[in-house]
């Protein structure tokens, strides 16, 4: 049975697309990086494992989490999951993206991990598409039960002064602002999953 760590060095894994791995920033610029940085003021110890693979869908993020666990040194204390961007970008049916977030968060569940989900918004402009999609996140929390962040990349989205030179992708100071709106969320993911496992 999965037990809860001490609250000063909780292990924590993200998984996710290129906005969990950095991509075109140094790697201590990076999303893993950067949360670990800004938990350590509450939670010296705390370390937070880059499981993040630039272009990943919800479908490779499934078919890696496998693989990743197996990797993980003891069991996480919780798994960050930010996944769903790439299946926007390829309009990917949103039940299939929706199946697959299940099974993510499924297989977290059999190995007593508590998750904490973060949503994706798709734009505007998208339309019906981007309705389905957008009410993905909340009913697969909703599911399962899990924590949730609306969105991974509140409060950056939309400035051009916090994207790299492609228009689409963070800049480090994008990701540390996305890191330090995450740090809160990731506190009381990891309090729910002690009180669970207690």
């Amino acid at each position: 049975m999965h037990e809860a760590a001490p609250s000063s060095s909780p292990l924590i894994l993200a998984l996710g697309d290129s906005l969990t791995a950095g991509y075109g920033l140094p790697p201590d610029r990076g999303f893993a990086r950067q949360l670990q940085r800004a938990l350590q003021t509450r939670m010296p110890g705390a370390a937070v494992i880059d499981a993040g693979r630039s272009g990943d869908t919800t479908a490779g993020g499934l078919a890696r989490l496998p693989g990743v666990l197996a990797r993980c040194a003891r069991s996480p204390d919780l798994c960050l999951v930010e996944l769903g961007a790439n299946d926007a970008i390829r309009a990917i049916d949103p039940a299939r993206t929706s199946d697959n977030l299940d099974a993510v968060l499924s297989m977290l569940e059999q190995q007593r991990i508590p998750a904490l989900l973060c949503g994706m918004i798709a734009p505007p402009f998208l339309g019906i598409y981007a309705t389905r999609f957008n009410a993905i996140f909340p009913a697969v929390a909703e599911r399962h039960q899990a924590s949730f962040y609306p969105f991974f990349l509140d409060g950056v989205v939309g400035d051009p002064t916090l994207t790299l030179p492609d228009g689409l992708h963070p800049n480090a100071r994008a990701i540390e602002i996305v890191a330090e709106r995450v740090v809160p969320h990731v506190e009381k993911a990891l309090y729910r999953g002690r009180e669970r496992a207690a």
